[in-house]
């Protein structure tokens, strides 16, 4: 791949993006898999136009690197720039639950039902549990965002895919080893995971207090946006080289410079500037990982294999279901109460998308089984996005929780 043919590339991407969103808005049709459709469709457009996107001709971006990386901190960034601490606060209970808790009961419950319907190995069905049970934040915002529900709901939602990244990349971690070695050490794990989930967020909170103080001596919208940039993927980088979990650093980070950076050092100007920015970078971003996914689906694979991906999306459901049903009810004996309505809600809207990919692509191409674990991911990737997006707003009219309408992001 030369430099022109990426920026080429790029530039297609950008233009299908763009009449997407147009067709979208008007269609009314939720952007993101208005997105993932449009990747499908353009994949197998034979126009000599189009060629820089037929498989072969297109760079590969669909890579773990980039998506960790290039992608996922910017989206995360956004995402908790807006968050209200004192409301987190306010939901400490269930977020905790789900996102530590919940992720564990998900991926333990799928990867044994896995191993049963299909008969993966055993630690390999528990490694694509992990990989798959964590709902994905890029999914997850694009979709809350225009979904027009109570708004502790949708933080609750938002919150939670921002917060169980860190239980999933450590799970994953430690069973990709325990799937070679065939040896689970659970007191390792347990120390892996608490090292990463709690040194992430204090070097984040670190990050983002230092850099809110440094904004306070600076009065130049175009200097602050730019501190922000370096803050979104300086922490998130930082962390990666220390081991630590650099989405849950990111999202203390943006936590920290929101609430108290953004309030004490930024002038009105420059705030609305930054969150002009940092709009149109998740609205670039995110449309440019779901164009990427429906581009990347191999439909044929997948309807080869039709059974067992429709098995895996079964048990996905149930481990998401139970640890929703299971978690929900005990945290509102101790916080808030969260209706059975929005437990609905919660268990069909835990989507899954990119973040599962890039742990499935990330494992080795030596790794046993890991076309059959490439292949389930997509199909429950690709379920999760057309199915469950397409359907989580007519459930939310079902249950009265909806009163708005999708549009595009932004």
């Amino acid at each position: 791949m030369t430099p022109s043919s990426g920026i080429e590339f790029l530039v297609w991407l950008l233009i299908a993006a763009a009449i997407i969103a147009i067709v979208a808005k008007r269609l009314r049709i939720p952007y993101t898999v208005s997105l993932v459709l449009g990747g499908l469709l353009l994949g197998v457009i034979q126009i000599p136009i189009l060629s820089p996107l037929q498989p072969g001709h297109r760079p590969d971006w669909l890579t773990p690197d980039v998506i960790l990386i290039l992608f996922l901190p910017a989206l995360v960034f956004e995402g908790s720039v807006k968050l209200d601490v004192r409301e987190l606060l306010r939901n400490f209970v269930p977020l905790l639950l789900l996102a530590n808790a919940g992720v564990l009961i998900a991926a333990f419950v799928t990867g044994y039902l896995v191993h049963w319907l299909i008969g993966l190995p055993v630690f390999t069905a528990l490694l694509f549990g992990s990989i798959i049970s964590a709902t994905d934040p890029i999914s997850v915002l694009a979709i809350f965002k225009d979904l027009k529900v109570d708004k502790r709901l949708s933080l609750i939602m938002e919150a939670e895919s921002l917060l169980n990244d860190g239980t999933a990349v450590v799970l994953f971690g430690i069973l990709s080893g325990a799937a070679v070695a065939e040896k689970l050490s659970v007191q390792k794990g347990m120390e892996q995971y608490f090292l990463a989930v709690v040194g992430g967020a204090v070097l984040g909170t670190t990050l983002g207090y230092l850099a809110s103080r440094i904004t306070e001596t600076v009065d130049d919208p175009q200097i602050e946006i730019t501190l922000t940039t370096i803050l979104a993927y300086g922490s998130y980088l930082l962390a990666y080289h220390l081991h630590l979990s650099g989405v849950i650093a990111t999202a203390s980070a943006g936590l920290m410079l929101g609430s108290f950076g953004a309030k004490t050092g930024m002038t009105d100007r420059t705030r609305t500037a930054m969150q002009s920015f940092w709009e149109y970078i998740s609205f670039v971003m995110s449309s440019l990982v779901f164009l990427l996914i429906g581009l990347e689906i191999h439909l044929r694979r997948l309807l080869e294999n039709w059974i067992s991906v429709a098995l895996v999306i079964c048990a996905v459901l149930l481990g998401r279901a139970l640890s929703v049903y299971l978690l929900i009810p005990l945290s509102n004996r101790f916080a808030e109460r969260i209706p059975l309505r929005w437990q609905h809600v919660a268990v069909w809207g835990g989507l899954r998308g990119a973040l599962a990919l890039a742990l499935a692509l990330s494992l080795g191409s030596e790794f046993p089984d890991r076309g059959q674990i490439l292949n389930l991911t997509f199909g429950v990737v690709t379920f999760s996005i057309l199915a469950q997006g397409l359907t989580i707003k007519p459930l939310s009219r079902i249950l009265k929780l909806a009163n708005g309408a999708f549009s595009t992001p932004g």
